[in-house]
């Protein structure tokens, strides 16, 4: 924090858990492939439930490119002109 000051850097602390924020790129596709492949879906075995995540994975570059390329961004809130609540 001192190193910061001295920098002329304004730290704004977040939240332990943030889920509006969803930064982490991981969960973002991983919520893409449950909707695309398990949602309302019934999988008779573990072998055909592994078949539709494999190929929702081998998907990714090829035909999910289009809905992927605007969800694995990191678009970031920035904070200029917002009023800040120092605790």
């Amino acid at each position: 924090m001192e190193l910061a000051e001295g920098l002329h850097i304004r730290l704004l602390f977040l939240p332990g858990y943030s889920p509006n924020l969803n930064l982490n790129l991981i969960e973002r596709l991983w919520k893409f492939i449950k909707r695309d492949t398990l949602r309302g879906r019934y999988y008779a075995d573990f072998a055909t439930f592994r078949a539709a995540i494999t190929a929702c994975l081998t998907q990714l570059s090829t035909t999910h490119r289009p809905k992927l390329e605007s969800l694995m961004t990191l678009n970031f809130q920035t904070f200029e002109n917002a009023s800040v609540m120092m605790g």
